[in-house]
């Protein structure tokens, strides 16, 4: 019987959305979020070019409180299905709120068509206008995306078929994985308790929860080969009509970043794979391994890691993030006191972990899977980065509180780092220290070079679909090994069952290329905190202000005012210099323990 850690009990509480699928407040927001969006086409299509600056000031609030309403929809919907795929009330909502976003789209659209229409000069001195200046980051953005944005008509058809196209097979994916059973020793698992299993000590059960998750993965393959094909060839057909002049191209505008910041990161991270196999020979040796195999990257070097409560680990993540600015501490305080998290492990949930910010008009819900691991307890701090992120940036309206995936992932790195280092400040004990420090590089690497890896995986399956037309099971295993040997080289055995784990990564369908922001996220904090250890003295509060900006000022410009310049081809050396240093340390407090035995 697998023993308790307190998270068991821990479900959130989502009236502050809608109180259940039945809540007659939100069959009645249904209603009035279209015909508020009939009345809004009614009052200015066909108008946009001739609006003085304040009435262009009321149009966007009139349209910030249609995408408010309409997105608590969405956010109710998916939050509450994510906890219990398998319900089918719970995605039959889903499925009803789509196809309202896609109506409201429908109805919504000419206002992006006839605003990237505006004359050049008159959509400057909009944009300069001191009315709309709450505005100006938004307006100025938006036109970026001229030579992409189709006519109307055209729109409305992309927005209506992709209900029944790429969002349908995103939430097929997921029902399917949210529904399949791993099976270990005669006990049946969820695809999230299996994959806990890879970060225990002992070989034998990470190689049979290795076993397991292959097993099912190949049982499910021929599904996902076609959900992939479907989902890349639906993506190039966009990007065909919409004049993206490569597959990632789009991901790149919508980051606020070009393809060559971008590029920049990607040659960095990959020319520093030798970082990766120095650090993999360090662990072989430190586990007493002859080799490493696929399914032994993340044991710990502490064979016997305990249970951690689900109230220890709150304190940490509290502590840690009071300590740095006690604004910090109390809008993480609220998650906890006011139900905002769903940590329970439980049948039908979907894996992994996320923030989701829903609206302005309400708050942040996170969402996760706590088993009781240490990691578990960087997870939660990751997420509640992203939380405290958006909790903050809400006061900039629904069209600017959303950031950039690149700055999206600082919150929650940082988060992450504020408790790793907390925990490393009170640990005495060399072996003790030298494991955390293991499991930092461990997670470092997840996020950084698997990452980019990941990447490097997703350029080869888009342009391979492109060219070769629907890619084999086979295929999509023969493009995922050549770039994990590419990334391990010999410090790793990879096993032939490895070759399907490519099928069960979610954000290669959710959103394509979304990957390498976790790589920018995370050399860029390495950044910042060295910049926070170097001069403390009014960071905090530059933090929390770069935080409360959200997604109002161009990315480059807010981590500007950090001091760091992120468009700096070698910028990306400082974050993986850090690294570097972690080996280096992780490397010596061996040696000091191999004295000492």
């Amino acid at each position: 019987m697998k023993a308790e850690n307190g998270a068991e009990k821990i479900n959130w509480d989502l009236s502050d959305l809608y109180k259940s699928s039945d809540d007659p407040q939100l069959q009645k927001d249904k209603k009035e979020v279209l015909a508020a969006a009939d009345k809004f086409a009614d009052k200015y299509k066909g108008k946009i070019d001739s609006l003085s600056a304040a009435e262009f000031k009321e149009l966007l609030q009139e349209y910030e409180a249609i995408q408010d309403k309409g997105g608590k929809i969405g956010s109710f919907a998916y939050l509450q299905w994510s906890t219990n795929t398998s319900n089918s009330d719970y995605g039959k909502l889903v499925q009803e709120s789509n196809e309202l976003s896609s109506e409201l789209s429908q109805k919504l659209v000419f206002f992006d068509v006839e605003w990237l229409k505006v004359d050049k000069k008159k959509a400057q001195a909009l944009i300069n206008d001191p009315q709309l200046s709450f505005y100006s980051h938004y307006l100025d953005s938006s036109r970026r995306y001229k030579k992409h944005v189709l006519e109307e008509q055209q729109e409305q058809i992309m927005s209506a078929k992709s209900v029944t196209g790429r969002s349908a097979w995103v939430r097929f994916f997921d029902e399917t994985l949210g529904a399949a059973e791993f099976h270990i020793d005669g006990e049946s698992l969820t695809e999230q308790e299996a994959l806990s299993k890879l970060h225990e000590g002992d070989q034998k059960i990470r190689k049979k929860a290795h076993a397991a998750l292959s097993e099912t993965f190949n049982d499910l393959s021929r599904t996902l080969t076609f959900i992939f094909n479907t989902v890349l060839a639906d993506k190039s057909t966009n990007d065909r009509f919409r004049n993206y002049k490569s597959w990632v191209s789009s991901r790149n505008l919508a980051n606020e970043t070009d393809d060559e910041t971008v590029e920049a990161l990607v040659e960095a991270v990959t020319s520093n794979y030798d970082l990766v196999q120095r650090y993999y020979k360090l662990k072989t040796d430190l586990l007493g391994l002859d080799e490493m195999k696929d399914y032994d990257r993340y044991a710990p070097i502490i064979q016997n890691e305990e249970t951690i409560s689900w109230d220890e680990a709150k304190e940490m993540v509290l502590d840690a993030y009071t300590k740095f600015h006690p604004e910090m501490g109390e809008i993480t305080a609220k998650f906890f006191e006011k139900n905002w998290i769903d940590a329970a492990i439980k049948p039908g949930k979907r894996g992994g972990a996320y923030s989701a910010s829903t609206v302005p008009s309400v708050h942040p819900y996170v969402f996760m899977n706590f088993d009781g691991k240490i990691r578990d307890v960087q997870t939660l701090a990751h997420e509640l980065g992203h939380g405290v992120h958006q909790y903050l940036s809400r006061q900039q309206g629904p069209l600017q509180a959303g950031t950039p995936l690149t700055t999206a992932e600082t919150a929650s790195v940082f988060g992450e780092m504020l408790v790793f280092q907390k925990l490393l400040k009170e640990i005495k004990d060399p072996k003790e220290k030298l494991a955390l420090i293991t499991g930092k590089i461990d997670d470092t690497i997840a996020t950084v070079f698997r990452q980019i890896s990941m990447n490097r995986f997703e350029d080869a399956i888009h342009t391979a679909r492109r060219e070769e037309g629907e890619l084999t099971t086979e295929r999509f295993s023969e493009l995922w090994m050549e770039q994990q040997e590419k990334l391990y080289g010999d410090s790793v055995t990879l096993t032939d069952e490895y070759g399907i784990w490519w099928s069960y990564i979610p954000h290669f369908l959710h959103t394509p290329g979304y990957v390498y922001a976790y790589a920018f996220g995370e050399l860029l904090v390495m950044a910042l905190y060295q910049e926070f250890t170097e001069r403390p003295d009014g960071f905090a509060d530059k933090y929390m202000e770069l935080l409360s900006a959200g997604g109002s000022e161009w990315p480059h410009e807010l981590v500007a005012k950090m001091g760091l310049d992120i468009t700096d081809p070698n910028f990306w050396n400082k974050g993986l210099k850090s690294l570097e240093m972690m080996i280096e340390e992780a490397e010596e407090l061996n040696k000091q323990i191999s004295k000492n035995k």
